[in-house]
């Protein structure tokens, strides 16, 4: 089953646009408190791709959620919690697992995240599993990149979820690039014929209006929960940052041409001064945010961790 989106059409909420500017602001911050040595270690930013976990995250409210490597859209959409966040990656206090995972290592609730490619899809199939016997229809979604699609791993984790007809759903942000490598350059043939192959359901989005892509996947995500029939949906998207904090070996005309596309230069054009009122709004609010938690102190290791006691939207 294919599906593509058309050209952006329709007008996100307001919640949907805070989610939206919360994370474009929350990694454009990022990358700045990294050049300006207020931040250590590493870090992989969603530039450009926001729009997936915000129009995901009504649809997944209660289910397992499993992330990768560039997940802090995908936390963010879900909990609305940069602060947390934020502190975590900086060792303060307040921090979702008491500073210890960093940017790319998060648990909350029926959230996880990793840094390990492909780790996540054999653990989404087990709890698709669990889901299934408890009959508590709930999901595993877990969230992919195309570069990951190289691993040996995702190909024994669809075989099984086929087989075993696990309530899963793979997202695949497909980028075109995995690290430094172009996408026709690492993989060979499609994602499309790949899940056609175990016999799994597949749609692709290649647009980037959030209601458009809600209505599209909601029929999809709800044969997975009640029919229990895994299902791949890829988002034909762009990477607008670097690979991490700094590491950018794409020509500047090629990445100029992918901002041209971007969601947010898309809505300024359509929905203008209140777009951009609401823009200067949640950045200012990032900025603030920013500025409590880095004045915190430093974070103190629990066994538990806040994130025990942390619940999304939907009481996951």
């Amino acid at each position: 089953m294919t599906a593509e989106t058309s050209e952006p059409a329709g007008v996100p909420e307001t919640e949907d646009l805070e989610a939206l500017l919360g994370i474009r602001h929350f990694e454009t911050l990022l990358l700045r408190m990294f050049s300006e040595g207020r931040l250590n270690g590493t870090t992989h930013t969603c530039l450009g791709q926001e729009y997936v976990p915000v129009a995901l995250a009504p649809l997944l409210a209660g289910d397992f959620v499993l992330s990768n490597h560039r997940g802090h859209g995908h936390y963010l959409a879900l909990f609305r919690d940069p602060a947390g966040l934020l502190a975590e990656i900086m060792g303060r206090e307040g921090a979702v697992c008491s500073g210890v995972g960093g940017s790319q290592h998060i648990r909350r609730g029926r959230y996880l995240s990793t840094g390990v490619q492909g780790e996540s899809l054999p653990l989404a199939v087990g709890l698709g599993l669990h889901c299934k016997r408890v009959r508590d229809g709930r999901i595993a979604a877990v969230f992919t990149g195309d570069g990951t699609w190289g691993e040996g791993v995702v190909y024994e984790a669809l075989n099984m979820a086929a087989l075993w007809r696990a309530p899963v759903l793979v997202v695949v942000e497909h980028n075109g690039i995995a690290q430094s490598t172009p996408t026709e350059l690492q993989l060979a043939g499609s994602i499309a014929d790949r899940a056609a192959a175990f016999g799994l359901d597949f749609m692709e989005i290649t647009g980037h209006d959030v209601p458009a892509i809600r209505a599209r996947l909601a029929p999809l995500v709800r044969r997975v929960r009640e029919q229990h029939r895994p299902a791949v949906v890829q988002f034909t998207t762009r990477r607008l940052g670097p690979h991490s904090k700094g590491d950018d070996t794409r020509p500047g005309a090629d990445v100029a041409a992918l901002w041209a596309q971007d969601w947010h230069r898309e809505l300024a054009e359509r929905l203008g001064e209140p777009f951009r009122e609401l823009d200067a709004r949640i950045r200012a609010e990032v900025e603030r945010v920013a500025r409590e938690v880095e004045a915190r102190p430093p974070s103190a290791w629990t066994a538990a961790g806040p994130g025990e006691r942390g619940r999304t939207r939907g009481g996951a």
